[in-house]
């Protein structure tokens, strides 16, 4: 019997290089979830947004309890991760509805 479930993936060079992030801000609507993730530099006052990604409030659940599981899996092998406080220099960023005030 042949497994109709499994997933055929493709991942291009381009894409498996991955992007850097150290913050990210959430916002949303009642059909959407947006998620910019952005590369906040020292020294630097603008942070850069890499990449935007925008889901479905099921899948954004989904994505939810997928980063729960694998936050609990890394944790049993390596340890507690400690969420430090806000770094001096490190804006503040405020979430919402309607995002933060971007400039291109």
């Amino acid at each position: 019997m042949e497994n109709d479930n499994k997933l055929n993936i493709e991942l291009s060079q381009e894409v498996a290089k991955g992007s850097y992030s150290n913050l990210s801000i959430i916002t949303h609507s009642s059909n959407e979830f947006i998620i910019d993730f952005l590369k906040l530099l020292p020294g630097i006052p603008k942070a850069i947004v890499s990449d935007r990604i925008i889901m479905t409030p099921e899948n954004i659940k989904r994505l939810s309890h997928a980063l729960a599981e694998n936050i609990g899996k890394y944790e049993s092998k390596f340890g507690t991760i400690e969420l430090h406080d806000q770094e001096p220099g490190i804006p503040n960023v405020p979430t919402g509805f309607n995002g933060p005030n971007v400039k291109s």
